[in-house]
């Protein structure tokens, strides 16, 4: 069972005790987690000392178990620098767990199994938000129906799981047919899976699309998930995945009020080195001078990729529906669409984008209310 100690010495130590092993806290470590009212206000909880400053050789000077005001086992720790208090060993064993509090991510393939949700159940019930919350954290995209069709009203969906994002397109902007447009989006032509707005800094984190009105045959959506594809790659050729981590791609958008460039990665890695999502946008991305050899080792990479991407094996593929919406993580869940026929029929969608962080808030402050 995990749990501390004390090693009596000079100095002391504690002990955090995981998995079969016993692993020392650093002085500087637990020295930083005081929540001493001197050190860390009580209603923000951040620090009021600055710990970058604190001498790289500071030691424990004492270590032992005590009782809290309320009966509860404490640490009583002291420091080199003159410092004593108590520590909860609840709350330092929480600080042992350095990840985002959410759920891991699943990678899935066109066999996922999924469930849209109703927009006014997500309305009223925040149980079942943080359902679908869940869900859009661990697979990266949730698909919500009968949601309010009229101008703006997918911000009133996005509102509910963060905060709007606004670009140059707009708060939210309008997919249809447009001749002469200043992206192809607007265009009847087949899209293939893309990160949106790969050229800004940072990219929107979240993208969501509802379907106003759809009287085509065409113009099917379509989602693939970047983890599953590029995991595929990186087994199969683990030197090309490594040159799509490290080279960077210039991406760049531009029409008479707009030029936008960013530089960065096609595949990124997050900062424990797991692969986070992509930058992917056969439109838009330009090499830069490799050798020869680099430059046919990171083609057949990129190839191989857009292969997998498209491969029916990892796409899901369906026709929105007017009032149905599909929220995906931009960064990771790459979407597309079929050509369509405007002759058909008009279709017409709204889209709008949230930043990424949101929902993972939303996750962590309805857990904590519901558990």
């Amino acid at each position: 069972m995990e749990h501390l100690s004390i090693a009596a010495g000079t100095p002391p130590r504690v002990l955090w005790h995981h998995a079969n092993e016993a692993t020392e806290l650093p002085a500087l470590w637990l020295r930083e987690r005081s929540k001493d009212p001197l050190q860390r206000d009580t209603v923000t909880g951040q620090r009021l000392v600055n710990p970058h400053a604190f001498d790289t050789d500071l030691v424990l000077t004492q270590a032992e178990w005590r009782n809290s005001a309320d009966g509860q086992p404490c640490l009583q720790l002291g420091f080199s620098d003159g410092f004593a208090g108590p520590y909860d060993p609840v709350d330092l064993l929480a600080s042992t767990r350095f990840d985002e509090g959410t759920p891991a991510t699943r990678a899935w393939r066109s066999d996922v199994a999924h469930r849209p949700y109703l927009w006014p159940e997500l309305m009223s019930d925040d149980r079942l938000l943080l359902s679908a919350v869940t869900d859009f954290i661990e697979l990266g995209f949730v698909l919500v129906h009968d949601t309010p069709i009229r101008n703006d009203g997918i911000l009133d969906v996005a509102r509910r799981f963060g905060h709007v994002r606004t670009t140059n397109f707009g708060t939210y902007f309008e997919v249809y047919s447009r001749p002469d447009s200043n992206d192809l989006a607007y265009r009847p032509v087949a899209i293939g899976p893309h990160t949106d707005n790969p050229y800004r800094t940072p990219v929107p984190g979240i993208q969501l699309l509802q379907c106003l009105q759809n009287e085509t045959s065409g113009g099917l959506s379509t989602l693939a998930d970047s983890l599953a594809a590029a995991g595929q790659l990186r087994q199969e050729d683990p030197a090309g995945f490594e040159l799509l981590t490290r080279v960077p791609v210039r991406f760049e958008f531009q029409d008479a009020d707009t030029h936008l460039v960013q530089v960065c990665p096609m595949i990124e890695l997050d900062g424990s080195g797991q692969m986070a999502g992509v930058h992917y946008s056969p439109r838009l991305d330009d090499l830069p001078i490799m050798s020869d050899a680099d430059t046919r080792a990171y083609h057949r990479a990129r190839k191989r990729l857009g292969q997998l991407f498209n491969d029916p094996t990892y796409e899901l593929r369906f026709k929105l529906q007017p009032g149905e919406l599909m929220m995906f993580d931009n960064n990771r869940v790459l979407h597309g669409r079929t050509s369509f026929d405007p002759r058909e029929g008009f279709r017409q969608l709204q889209g709008c984008y949230i930043d990424r962080d949101g929902p993972r808030s939303l996750y962590r402050v309805l857990s904590k209310r519901f558990n």
